[in-house]
């Protein structure tokens, strides 16, 4: 089956390739509201066109992209999740080639929006068409949703997955987005981490003041809070506010086993980041550090006077943004509580402002859907994929798996130096034509199953 749906796509490279980037020349800026219901009704057609029942489904926000395409109720149902909205272009000036005029140089596609997410999703759309165009038909049932506002951190989707759930009822749920490895070996990602964001917020006199007249005398928030940040993490990298750590769920033998076949990227962060050392504990392993632990980052602070040469002022307020990357079972409102609490026991002075969170997300690497989504990488690749029980970052995965009670997988396309949020994002010809054959594989190795093969 696979080989004249690799056949096709061989065939009709150079026309899908024109295909996405007529596509991505339409700006779709979620943060800024520019272009969204253009593309999502383009979207809504296109699905349409391939024999979707497909619609737009408002929200308090940008509306979600919705179709579905059944076959037969005895084969497994795969929801495809992707974003069309994109993050905004500036700086401008950055740009080889205009960011919403898409250019095609050295094997590659610059555009905005081309890799994170367009790029990923129309090669699924892509793969869809090719077994309608080679076979007249899908292997399987599938549903197509489309967010619109993922690059302003999903504020609608868990609202949206509750009140259609009736709608989204399927097997198992796949998104394309991100980078494969540095290599450029296929990735199968089986969970992300959670975050929770949050301001400290310390203040001192009513005004700046003279650090001449009034040091000693007036207490400066800067201190404050370099003095409080230091009790939340100690000095061999350990985050010290009580109770995040204890409920943190250890990996599986099996994880351990798998992360060990990972490639030895320790040495290659290092010399392209030019730090001699990794960030403690120190003796944790790389892939360790990156899929077990929760993280304590200051993304920055700021108070007082940073312009150039001196300025003897004592400041009267100071902040420091900060976040915690969650694992397992660990949630945005259980860190929040325990932050507060230190804060409040440390240096109560201080506000703690919740910003945004994310729950973490995590299949099992024991899925029965592990099997096929390996086989139709293969089958597309010719290589066996790395399997990764979790991943660094933060995506909306946890509306599927603990709304829905779905396993959930990330299967990227992107080149690793894909630049998404960058100016000069690329997609490399190969990964998106890669990306189509791999989409269209994994529809053919999910439709050799039935119902009665899925239990665990």
């Amino acid at each position: 089956m696979n080989e004249a749906l690799f056949d096709h796509i061989d065939t009709n490279a150079d026309e899908f390739v024109a295909r996405v980037m007529d596509y991505v020349r339409h700006p779709s800026i979620s943060a800024h509201d520019i272009g969204i219901r253009k593309v999502a009704g383009m979207l809504v057609a296109h699905l349409e066109e391939l024999g979707f029942e497909a619609g737009l489904v408002e929200t308090p926000g940008h509306p979600f992209v919705l179709g579905r395409f059944d076959v037969d109720p005895a084969k497994p149902t795969v929801l495809l999740y992707g974003h069309y909205d994109v993050q905004p272009p500036d700086p401008l000036e950055a740009w080889i080639s205009p960011p919403f005029e898409p250019a095609l140089r050295d094997g590659r596609i610059w555009a905005r929006g081309i890799g994170d997410n367009k790029g990923q999703h129309f090669a699924q759309l892509l793969a869809i068409e090719t077994h309608l165009k080679v076979h007249g038909t899908l292997p399987c049932n599938v549903i197509f949703l489309l967010e619109g506002e993922e690059e302003i951190g999903s504020p609608q989707i868990a609202d949206f997955v509750k009140q259609n759930v009736d709608r989204l009822q399927a097997d198992l749920v796949v998104t394309s987005d991100g980078p494969l490895h540095e290599s450029g070996q296929p990735v199968i990602t089986f969970g992300v981490r959670g975050v929770a964001s949050f301001d400290l917020l310390a203040k001192g006199a009513s005004r700046d003041v003279h650090s001449g007249n009034f040091g000693g005398v007036v207490p400066n928030p800067i201190w404050t809070l370099v003095q409080l940040l230091a009790t939340m993490k100690d000095a061999d990298g350990n985050i010290s506010v009580e109770g995040i750590t204890e409920p943190v769920i250890p990996a599986t033998n099996l994880e351990r086993e798998v992360i060990s076949r990972l490639p030895d990227d320790e040495t290659a962060v290092k010399a392209d980041l030019a730090i001699d050392e990794l960030d403690g504990p120190r003796d944790r392993p790389y892939w360790d550090r990156l899929m077990f632990h929760p993280t304590l980052t200051i993304n920055g602070i700021s108070g007082g006077y940073n312009g150039p040469g001196s300025k003897t002022v004592l400041p009267n307020q100071a902040i420091a943004k900060c976040d915690i990357r969650l694992v397992e079972p660990l949630t945005p409102d259980y860190v929040f509580e325990r932050v507060e609490a230190h804060v409040a026991r440390f240096a109560p002075e201080v506000e703690v402002i919740r910003h945004n969170g994310m729950l973490p997300s995590k299949t099992p690497l024991t899925s029965p859907f592990a099997t096929p989504l390996i086989a139709a990488v293969k089958a597309a690749r010719g290589v066996d994929p790395l399997l990764y029980p979790t991943v660094g970052g933060s995506l909306p995965d946890y509306v599927f798996t603990k709304i829905l009670r779905l396993p959930a997988f990330v299967i990227p396309y992107a080149n690793a130096d894909e630049a998404n949020h960058a100016p000069n994002e690329n997609l490399e010809v190969v990964r998106f034509v890669d990306g189509i054959k791999t989409g269209s594989a994994l529809l053919s190795e999910l439709g050799k199953l039935s119902k009665t093969d899925l239990t665990d």
